[in-house]
């Protein structure tokens, strides 16, 4: 009898300490949703009402909660990107990669936003930075034909036209609307691409 309850008390313990995890992550997650774009682990712990401690016990470090977010991140990314092209032909599938990047990135915008403004300190966030990167231009690559893939001139166009720091330029710096933002870059991108 005193096993079960023994069982019972680390059982409970356990789903306390995840869902604790779970309210930090969240937390985190909100705050930046909201503006906040280095919150502080005392506003992540007054978010997710758990003592300062509490997060440490968690995250060892600020980082390992910005690594679990990126989780979030790359979950958000693989929902939108990993879709089937409708268009048949590249220059349709090429103007569909802009749109769906356009959706991608409005949806991950402030947790990316967030973490570039911390990469400089984190290994793991430039890694992650890089990463994404290298992800992203491999799938404009695989909708390109291999003439215009193998053009570097092009290509570097391309990589740029697709990428997040162009799309943040036309959302913030510029005030576009997404959907302009995305006229602009699917012209932009087929004018580059050719015909």
């Amino acid at each position: 009898m005193r096993g079960m309850s023994l069982s019972t008390e680390i059982d409970g313990r356990r789903r306390r300490g995840q869902d604790n995890r779970a309210r930090i992550v969240a937390a985190m997650l909100d705050l930046i949703r909201e503006g906040a774009m280095t919150p502080s682990a005392e506003q992540v712990a007054a978010r997710a009402e758990v003592g300062l401690r509490t997060v440490f016990r968690h995250f060892d470090d600020m980082d390992s909660l910005y690594r679990e977010m990126s989780g979030f991140i790359e979950a958000e990314l693989r929902a939108i990107v990993e879709r089937p092209f409708a268009a048949t032909d590249w220059q349709g599938r090429l103007a569909e990669l802009v749109e769906r990047r356009g959706e991608a990135f409005e949806r991950i915008s402030p947790f990316k936003r967030a973490s570039d403004t911390v990469r400089h300190r984190s290994r793991f966030l430039a890694g992650d930075h890089g990463k994404l990167a290298t992800a992203l231009r491999g799938l404009l690559m695989a909708v390109l034909p291999p003439e215009i893939a193998a053009d570097p001139l092009k290509l570097e166009a391309l990589d740029l036209l697709t990428s997040f720091e162009a799309w943040t330029r036309l959302r913030l710096d510029q005030g576009l609307s997404p959907d302009k933002a995305c006229e602009v870059l699917q012209s932009a991108v087929l004018k580059v691409a050719g015909p």
